[in-house]
């Protein structure tokens, strides 16, 4: 099990971002969250298997159609089995 925390910069407001991401994440049996960042960026955290985990973040580096993705800073963690699901958080 891997815990990936993935930081995206761009455009990813307004594009759909969060409710693709949850698609593709639930589609591969992750969990975690995805919020907008007030900076404007774009915040995931997935725990699961490593290769689906891997999946989301060369998923999340393209984003949806509308999205523009520029820069993405990415940080694997220790694992906390906190989640029970993927959620959209506000």
């Amino acid at each position: 099990m891997v815990r990936i925390y993935i930081q995206l910069y761009g455009k990813v407001h307004g594009v759909g971002f969060r409710y693709h991401t949850r698609n593709e994440a639930s589609k591969l049996e992750l969990v975690g969250y995805v919020k907008n960042r007030t900076d404007g960026s774009v915040e995931i955290i997935v725990e699961g298997d490593e290769d689906p985990a891997r999946q989301l973040l060369a998923w999340a580096r393209q984003g949806p159609p509308a999205a523009q993705v520029e820069r993405v800073e990415v940080v694997y963690e220790i694992p906390t089995d906190e989640f029970g699901t993927f959620s959209i958080e506000r």
